[in-house]
């Protein structure tokens, strides 16, 4: 008769889940008993790293990673990165261990007391196994509930002495043989009177959101815009690309607040959001939600982000199909092809410290043409997104939360699932700290990861949104004294400083063509 722990590890092999993340104790030690050759156990220094990488490597591959977790401990130092993992989508699997049950009503020492509630709302879904022979099923659950859209991690607590406990072998055959499918087409109803309106519309506009990329549905999103020849936004604070920004029809990025981002759509008369929330408005700046004579249409795969939309029509369904269907309906339009953004602005180059946008002119000189893109430096956003315009999908990365630690531990989750590719992080010098541990992992894994640090010993964008809310005198926003080079190397990451721009290309050049880690710190003004 096999084991809870041998039923559990043939689903995840089933399942193409032989990849895990974690930063385990005692707990865990009894799933981790005899590990399967055939399975990767990637190591994490704290938890937030770990639930970092496996937020990205979900998100490349398109499929679950589990995370493991130490008890109560380990799962409340997650958290942060679990609200990053949520709002980006990520599917996974998150288990952590339990104390024995036999000691557990008697909270002896590493028990979880509220092990379902710790991790909510983080989760799509929290559970404990009433007994040892449920646990293959919850797993299984769990897993197909990660997958299901809109896609986010889900939870298992799992009692120490479960996974030696013999399984039931005619329940788990079956959970370990299940696939569930979860892409839902457009109501052609629906689809019809958006066809209609597109049709009828004078000066329509697409706004895209990152999960147009994640349901694979960029193609179909530039043959829509080419066949309607519109002009195309990225809505506010995507994840990921729902456009290639390189494209001459793309526009750039809306503002986050409500008269802006409807002042920036002044003159359409019908906007069509899809694969993006309507919209994700920050800081307040209010006004009307849409301009004069305009109407708005949604296609969303979250239900709730349908339900909460302060204005128009929604349909729910999956982007990538939905595009697909619209693209062969629509009529191709006779309108002029729309203008694009201005090409990147020329940076200074003056005798003190970089310009960020001369940082991103070097690295748009330097960056190989498969790489990926993680970015976690806020203050400087808008000279990124003017000199690099990643054009490939799945190529650019960024946490739509908007807390910090994602984009450094998030690159090697990357590039371990994608070794054949260079990925770049580019984080700011605070940034870099939520999660600084996940060099050493870099180091460890030898993963292909090149982290640009850019130096301005101070929470810059915090001092930002203080000038917008008319703060002043908060403590807290300046660091110092923070040397990378040296962290780096204390990790195993071989490193380097670079203040000026041919430096910085140098730098650049070699750790894109040189096999493992490396980080090149530049002090920017």
């Amino acid at each position: 008769m096999r084991t809870v722990r041998e039923v559990v590890y043939a689903f995840f092999r089933a399942q193409g889940m032989t990849t895990m993340f974690g930063n385990p104790g005692s707990t865990e030690l009894p799933f981790l008993a005899d590990f399967p050759e055939d399975f990767t156990y990637v190591l994490g220094l704290h938890e937030a790293a770990a639930v970092g990488m496996a937020d990205a490597y979900a998100q490349v591959t398109g499929r679950p990673a589990v995370v493991n977790l130490h008890t109560a401990p380990g799962v409340g130092n997650a958290v942060g990165a679990l609200v990053n993992a949520r709002s980006n989508r990520a599917p996974l699997v998150v288990t952590a261990g339990q104390q024995v049950r036999a000691m557990m009503q008697l909270e002896a020492l590493l028990t979880n007391t509220d092990a379902v509630d710790l991790p909510k709302p983080t989760v799509k879904w929290s559970y404990e196994p009433p007994r040892p022979q449920d646990v293959p099923a919850a797993l299984a659950r769990a897993t197909y509930l990660a997958m299901q859209p809109p896609r986010g991690p889900v939870f298992v607590s799992l009692p120490m002495d479960d996974l030696d406990a013999p399984a039931d072998d005619a329940a788990t055959d079956l959970v370990v043989d299940r696939k569930v499918f979860g892409r839902a087409a457009p109501d052609p109803g629906a689809l019809g009177g958006l066809v209609e309106r597109l049709g009828s519309a004078e000066n329509p506009v697409l706004v895209l959101g990152g999960a147009v990329d994640a349901s694979n549905g960029v193609g179909a999103a530039v043959a829509l815009a080419e066949k309607l020849r519109v002009p195309v936004w990225r809505a506010p604070e995507p994840g990921r690309i729902g456009f290639p920004e390189d494209h001459p029809y793309f526009r750039g990025s809306l503002p986050n607040a409500i008269a802006p981002l409807s002042d920036k759509l002044a003159g359409h008369d019908l906007i069509v959001v899809v694969g993006a929330a309507v919209f994700k408005y920050y800081p307040y700046m209010p006004g009307d939600f849409l301009p004069d004579g305009a109407t708005l249409f949604q296609v969303t795969d979250d239900a709730d982000e349908a339900a909460r939309a302060p204005m128009g029509d929604a349909i729910i369904a999956d982007p990538a199909l939905t595009l697909e269907r619209l693209a062969e309906l629509v009529p191709p339009a006779d309108r002029p092809e729309p203008t694009g953004r201005p090409a990147p602005r020329t940076p200074a180059y003056g005798d003190g410290p970089l310009a960020a946008d001369a940082v991103f002119a070097t690295v748009a000189e330097t960056l190989p043409d498969d790489a990926v893109i993680f970015n976690e430096s806020p203050s400087n956003l808008a000279a990124f997104r003017d000199q690099i315009r990643p054009g490939r999908p799945s190529s650019f990365f960024f946490t739509t939360s908007g807390g910090l630690g994602f984009a450094l531990p998030g690159a090697v989750g990357a590039a371990l699932a994608r070794p054949d590719h260079p990925v770049l992080a580019i984080v700011g010098d605070g940034s870099a700290q939520y999660a600084i541990t996940a060099l050493w992992t870099a180091a460890r894994y030898n993963a292909p990861v090149t982290f640009l640090v850019l130096v301005n010993s101070e929470y810059k964008i915090l001092k930002w949104f203080g000038d917008r809310e008319g703060v002043s005198g908060a403590p807290g926003l300046d660091l110092g004294g923070i040397d990378h080079v040296s962290l780096a190397r204390g990790y195993g990451v071989p490193s380097v400083r670079a203040e000026t721009a041919d430096a910085v290309r140098e730098a650049l050049k070699e750790a894109f063509a040189t096999p493992g880690p490396r980080l090149v710190e530049v002090p920017i003004g």
